[in-house]
């Protein structure tokens, strides 16, 4: 719960510290810009509060690592993606997407620091424990840091305690194991096809080369 906090918190302050111009530039979101994913990042922390309030009575389905499924590579013409942009375009003005994005995900943030980790919680017709789902979360947080970032060189990276920890789920989700020398920032980048590896991460990868990227949904 408490790394759910401080990469949410991570992620919410690195847009507070963006200057108006960074929200027209690339997101390492293929086909967003800046703004457009912190359209998205609003949607999520909405997404967590419906979540966090909507109990079930049923035993969990999935857990923080088989919330994720592999999806197929995203297309420019996906409907919701599409939704995002112009919801982003919508506000016209940076100021009114931070102000959204610190209204709705501070509150998501409280919501998530008072939650019962054993409640049972229903989402995407599955039903998780609030700890599993806001575990899950952590991963969600720190790539799309990642893709905040991504053309920001001056911009603050992911708490290294949610690096760690999104890369331990992510191997889970992988079912192998990336090479030791990869660090916890290159295996989420790579793993999740944000960026191709050089020749050399290549040949390390092995026979995991064929589970990549693992798009996840």
């Amino acid at each position: 719960m408490d790394l759910f906090s401080r990469s949410w918190t991570a992620l919410r302050t690195a847009v507070a510290e963006l200057p108006d111009e960074d929200f027209a530039r690339p997101s390492g979101c293929t086909g967003w810009l800046v703004r457009d994913l912190v359209c998205h990042l609003i949607i999520d922390a909405q997404d967590v509060l419906i979540t966090l309030v909507t109990p079930a009575g049923t035993e969990p389905t999935r857990d923080a690592v088989s919330y994720w499924t592999i999806a197929e590579a995203p297309t420019c013409d996906d409907p919701l993606d599409a939704l995002t942009v112009r919801l982003a375009t919508a506000y016209e003005e940076p100021r009114l997407l931070k102000f959204h994005l610190d209204d709705v995900g501070s509150a998501a943030g409280r919501a998530a620091g008072l939650a019962d980790p054993a409640l049972r919680v229903g989402t995407r017709d599955e039903v998780l424990t609030a700890g599993d789902y806001l575990h899950a979360y952590v991963l969600e947080w720190t790539l799309h840091h990642l893709d905040l970032i991504a053309h920001l060189p001056d911009a603050a990276e992911p708490p290294a305690e949610g690096l760690a920890r999104s890369r331990e789920l992510l191997e889970k989700i992988a079912g192998a194991a990336f090479p030791p020398s990869f660090s916890d920032k290159d295996v989420l980048l790579i793993g999740t096809g944000r960026r191709a590896p050089a020749g050399t991460e290549q040949t390390e990868l092995g026979e995991l080369t064929a589970k990549l990227p693992l798009v996840l949904g």
